[in-house]
Protein backbone atom coordinates (compact mmCIF):
# COMPACT_ATOMS: atom_id res chain seq x y z
CA UNK A 1 0.00 0.00 0.00
CA UNK A 2 1.34 3.42 -0.98
CA UNK A 3 3.24 5.25 2.17
CA UNK A 4 4.63 1.91 3.29
CA UNK A 5 1.29 0.86 5.19
CA UNK A 6 1.44 -3.06 4.25
CA UNK A 7 -1.89 -4.90 4.14
CA UNK A 8 -0.89 -6.28 7.68
CA UNK A 9 -0.68 -3.04 9.19
CA UNK A 10 -3.91 -1.84 7.77
CA UNK A 11 -6.16 -4.72 9.17
CA UNK A 12 -4.30 -4.31 12.35
CA UNK A 13 -4.93 -0.60 12.64
CA UNK A 14 -8.58 -1.29 11.43
CA UNK A 15 -8.78 -3.49 14.29
CA UNK A 16 -7.49 -1.82 17.00
CA UNK A 17 -10.18 1.07 15.53
CA UNK A 18 -12.52 -0.66 16.17
CA UNK A 19 -11.69 -2.00 19.64
CA UNK A 20 -11.11 1.31 20.85
CA UNK A 21 -14.35 2.69 19.78
CA UNK A 22 -16.04 0.26 21.75
CA UNK A 23 -16.14 2.02 25.22
CA UNK A 24 -17.02 5.14 23.73
CA UNK A 25 -19.53 3.15 21.59
CA UNK A 26 -20.78 1.71 25.08
CA UNK A 27 -20.57 5.07 26.86
CA UNK A 28 -22.67 6.62 24.26
CA UNK A 29 -25.27 4.56 24.67
CA UNK A 30 -25.60 5.69 28.53
CA UNK A 31 -25.55 9.13 27.46
CA UNK A 32 -28.09 8.89 24.72
CA UNK A 33 -30.29 6.92 27.12
CA UNK A 34 -30.63 10.50 29.72
CA UNK A 35 -31.74 12.50 26.52
CA UNK A 36 -34.87 13.09 25.16
CA UNK A 37 -34.78 12.65 21.33
CA UNK A 38 -31.59 14.44 20.55
CA UNK A 39 -31.35 15.65 17.01
CA UNK A 40 -28.62 14.29 14.82
CA UNK A 41 -26.66 17.04 15.27
CA UNK A 42 -26.05 16.75 19.04
CA UNK A 43 -24.81 12.75 18.27
CA UNK A 44 -22.72 14.53 15.39
CA UNK A 45 -21.55 16.97 18.16
CA UNK A 46 -20.78 13.99 20.44
CA UNK A 47 -19.24 12.04 17.97
CA UNK A 48 -17.19 14.75 17.12
CA UNK A 49 -15.95 15.05 20.74
CA UNK A 50 -14.96 11.43 21.52
CA UNK A 51 -13.97 10.94 17.90
CA UNK A 52 -11.32 14.19 18.85
CA UNK A 53 -10.00 13.25 22.60
CA UNK A 54 -9.73 9.32 20.98
CA UNK A 55 -7.78 10.38 18.01
CA UNK A 56 -5.49 12.69 20.27
CA UNK A 57 -4.49 10.42 22.90
CA UNK A 58 -2.51 7.17 21.11
CA UNK A 59 -0.52 10.55 19.70
CA UNK A 60 -0.04 11.27 23.45
CA UNK A 61 0.40 7.97 24.18
CA UNK A 62 3.13 7.22 21.61
CA UNK A 63 5.22 10.22 22.76
CA UNK A 64 5.24 9.28 25.95
CA UNK A 65 6.23 5.95 24.93
CA UNK A 66 9.02 7.28 23.19
CA UNK A 67 9.47 9.19 26.16
CA UNK A 68 8.92 7.77 30.06
CA UNK A 69 5.85 5.39 29.36
CA UNK A 70 6.48 3.65 32.80
CA UNK A 71 4.75 7.43 34.53
CA UNK A 72 1.67 7.69 32.46
CA UNK A 73 0.90 3.87 32.66
CA UNK A 74 1.17 3.81 36.26
CA UNK A 75 -1.69 6.35 36.90
CA UNK A 76 -3.98 6.17 33.64
CA UNK A 77 -5.63 3.61 34.89
CA UNK A 78 -6.90 5.29 38.20
CA UNK A 79 -7.68 8.63 36.00
CA UNK A 80 -10.02 6.84 33.88
CA UNK A 81 -11.71 4.44 36.72
CA UNK A 82 -12.29 7.88 38.30
CA UNK A 83 -14.20 9.99 36.14
CA UNK A 84 -15.94 6.96 34.46
CA UNK A 85 -16.83 6.12 38.22
CA UNK A 86 -17.86 9.59 39.10
CA UNK A 87 -19.86 10.27 35.79
CA UNK A 88 -21.63 6.62 35.64
CA UNK A 89 -22.10 7.10 39.49
CA UNK A 90 -24.31 11.05 38.73
CA UNK A 91 -26.14 9.22 36.14
CA UNK A 92 -27.10 6.40 38.54
CA UNK A 93 -27.85 9.21 40.75
CA UNK A 94 -29.81 10.78 38.46
CA UNK A 95 -32.21 8.53 37.70
CA UNK A 96 -33.02 8.20 40.94
CA UNK A 97 -33.56 11.36 42.30
CA UNK A 98 -35.43 12.80 39.10
CA UNK A 99 -39.35 13.48 39.09
CA UNK A 100 -40.78 11.57 36.58
CA UNK A 101 -42.62 14.41 35.77
CA UNK A 102 -38.90 16.08 34.83
CA UNK A 103 -38.31 16.29 31.10
CA UNK A 104 -34.62 14.68 29.99
CA UNK A 105 -32.29 17.24 28.22
CA UNK A 106 -31.91 17.90 24.85
CA UNK A 107 -28.01 17.59 24.64
CA UNK A 108 -24.83 17.16 27.12
CA UNK A 109 -22.88 20.09 28.35
CA UNK A 110 -19.68 20.18 26.39
CA UNK A 111 -17.38 19.58 29.83
CA UNK A 112 -19.71 15.67 30.48
CA UNK A 113 -18.95 14.82 26.93
CA UNK A 114 -15.37 15.60 27.29
CA UNK A 115 -14.83 14.17 30.62
CA UNK A 116 -16.76 11.50 29.56
CA UNK A 117 -14.18 11.11 26.19
CA UNK A 118 -11.04 11.65 28.22
CA UNK A 119 -12.38 8.75 30.39
CA UNK A 120 -13.16 6.62 27.51
CA UNK A 121 -10.04 6.80 25.68
CA UNK A 122 -7.65 6.31 28.32
CA UNK A 123 -7.18 2.77 26.75
CA UNK A 124 -5.99 4.56 23.46
CA UNK A 125 -3.22 6.46 25.18
CA UNK A 126 -2.04 2.89 26.36
CA UNK A 127 -2.39 1.76 22.85
CA UNK A 128 -0.50 4.51 21.43
CA UNK A 129 2.54 3.76 23.71
CA UNK A 130 2.34 0.12 22.37
CA UNK A 131 2.55 1.57 19.25
CA UNK A 132 5.66 3.61 19.63
CA UNK A 133 7.69 -0.20 19.71
CA UNK A 134 5.98 -1.34 17.30
CA UNK A 135 6.06 -0.59 13.37
CA UNK A 136 2.86 1.49 12.84
CA UNK A 137 2.32 4.81 11.60
CA UNK A 138 0.91 6.73 14.67
CA UNK A 139 -0.79 9.46 12.70
CA UNK A 140 -2.53 7.09 10.38
CA UNK A 141 -3.39 4.63 13.04
CA UNK A 142 -4.75 8.03 15.36
CA UNK A 143 -7.27 8.67 12.27
CA UNK A 144 -8.73 5.62 12.26
CA UNK A 145 -8.83 4.95 15.74
CA UNK A 146 -11.15 8.94 15.68
CA UNK A 147 -13.16 7.95 12.60
CA UNK A 148 -14.50 4.89 14.12
CA UNK A 149 -14.93 6.63 17.44
CA UNK A 150 -16.56 9.31 16.03
CA UNK A 151 -18.67 6.87 13.96
CA UNK A 152 -19.24 4.39 17.24
CA UNK A 153 -20.48 7.08 19.27
CA UNK A 154 -22.78 8.94 16.81
CA UNK A 155 -24.36 5.77 16.26
CA UNK A 156 -24.49 5.30 19.77
CA UNK A 157 -26.25 8.26 21.11
CA UNK A 158 -28.97 7.96 18.58
CA UNK A 159 -29.60 4.10 19.95
CA UNK A 160 -29.20 5.25 23.72
CA UNK A 161 -31.92 7.74 22.71
CA UNK A 162 -34.09 5.23 21.57
CA UNK A 163 -32.99 2.78 24.34
CA UNK A 164 -34.09 6.18 26.63
CA UNK A 165 -37.13 6.85 24.96
CA UNK A 166 -38.60 3.22 25.97
CA UNK A 167 -37.30 2.69 29.42
CA UNK A 168 -36.35 5.80 30.76
CA UNK A 169 -34.81 5.89 34.11
CA UNK A 170 -33.51 1.80 33.81
CA UNK A 171 -31.84 2.63 30.96
CA UNK A 172 -30.43 5.83 32.48
CA UNK A 173 -28.78 3.51 35.33
CA UNK A 174 -27.86 0.85 33.07
CA UNK A 175 -25.70 3.59 31.44
CA UNK A 176 -24.52 4.47 34.61
CA UNK A 177 -23.59 0.92 35.27
CA UNK A 178 -21.83 0.26 32.36
CA UNK A 179 -19.71 3.39 32.37
CA UNK A 180 -18.80 2.35 36.08
CA UNK A 181 -17.84 -1.27 35.06
CA UNK A 182 -15.65 0.01 31.90
CA UNK A 183 -13.68 2.10 34.67
CA UNK A 184 -13.46 -1.14 36.61
CA UNK A 185 -12.54 -3.06 33.91
CA UNK A 186 -9.56 -0.70 32.72
CA UNK A 187 -8.21 -0.73 36.90
CA UNK A 188 -8.34 -4.45 36.92
CA UNK A 189 -6.74 -5.17 33.29
CA UNK A 190 -3.86 -2.65 34.59
CA UNK A 191 -3.39 -3.91 38.06
CA UNK A 192 -4.25 -7.86 37.71
CA UNK A 193 -3.56 -8.57 34.43
CA UNK A 194 -0.13 -6.88 34.21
Amino acid sequence: MPGGLSVMNFFTIVIIAFGMSADAFAAALGKGSTLDRPRLIEAIRAGLVFGLVEAVTPVIGWAAGLAASGYITAVDHWIAFALLAVIGGRMIWDSVQRPAEQERPKRHSFGLLLMTAVGTSIDAMVVGVTLAFLDVHIFVAALAIGLATFAMTTIGIMVGSIIGGKFGRIAEALGGLALILIGTNILIEHTIFV
